[in-house]
């Protein structure tokens, strides 16, 4: 008597197999997640309203800024600009 382990005991150890390597490859996401280092996109920008750097700034002085950071403007675009949002001197 072969007790259940004959021919049709094959295409259980393949499943075996792939739920393994399935289990395995959700692990690796869910640690990749989980510690941050995965890469943003523009499709998923980080929360508005949060504290933090740019806390209470809005939307068109953070794009100023980004651009002045680059150096698409020059510094005295940048405070005219800021002066025309209402935040510079």
């Amino acid at each position: 008597m072969m007790w259940g382990y004959g021919s049709n005991m094959g295409w259980m150890m393949w499943l075996w197999g792939v739920l393994l390597l399935v289990g395995i490859a959700l692990l690796v996401l869910v640690a990749v997640r989980l510690s941050g280092t995965g890469r943003t996109s523009e499709r998923h920008p980080e929360p508005r309203g949060l504290l933090g750097p740019d806390a209470g700034r809005t939307r068109a002085q953070q794009i100023l800024d980004e651009r002045f950071a680059r150096g698409e403007i020059a510094e005295e675009e940048y405070r005219e600009r800021l002066r025309v949002l209402g935040e510079g001197p």
